[in-house]
């Protein structure tokens, strides 16, 4: 019995929490330009659940995209792929992270070591954007959207002034 107790009392012993490890997610522009379709090295990277604490624009492609036909399914990638591209350095300007994933869930960080879940599966399409903003509501966009479409959204979200100089509202009476 005393080893018994002694065995569980060593095996209860290695079995500890990990620690969680908080690394603040990643800019993966250059990912995203190279998301691939197919299984390879960089998708490990990018199917590991993202932590967002800061203002970005997830790019995600699940795999369930795989239920396409092969060649809309490289058409559709193609166009996801050139219109990031182009709202890239809008992003990169205003200071927003672009990250990629395909994983089918995303966190946003909460203060208090607190996690909120964005789930992506289940949606219209399996591949879209999801404009994030910590303090405020997440905004999903499924499917493929044109840059200037994009960026119009973009600036509603993310409460871009079109205007380069800063104006005085009046005050009527």
């Amino acid at each position: 019995m005393r080893y018994a107790i002694m065995l569980t009392t060593a095996l209860l012993g290695g079995c500890r929490a990990r620690a969680v490890h908080k690394a603040p997610a990643r800019d993966t522009t250059g990912l995203a330009a190279r998301f691939p379709l197919r299984r390879d090295s960089i998708d490990s990277l990018a199917r590991a659940p993202r932590v967002v604490g800061d203002a970005a624009v997830g790019v995600f492609w699940l795999h369930a995209a795989a239920t396409l036909p092969s060649a809309d399914q490289a058409a559709l990638f193609d166009d996801l792929r050139y219109y990031t591209g182009q709202i890239a350095p809008a992003l990169k300007v205003k200071g927003i992270g672009l990250l990629a994933t395909r994983s089918d869930t995303l966190y946003i960080a909460l203060p208090g070591n607190r996690r909120r879940a964005i789930l992506l599966s289940g949606l219209d399409y399996p591949f879209g954007y999801v404009f994030v903003d910590p303090g405020g509501p997440e905004r999903i966009l499924t499917g493929v959207y044109p840059d200037d479409d994009l960026l119009d959204e973009l600036r509603a979200y993310f409460d871009w002034s079109d205007d380069s100089a800063a104006v005085v509202p009046r005050t009527t009476t």
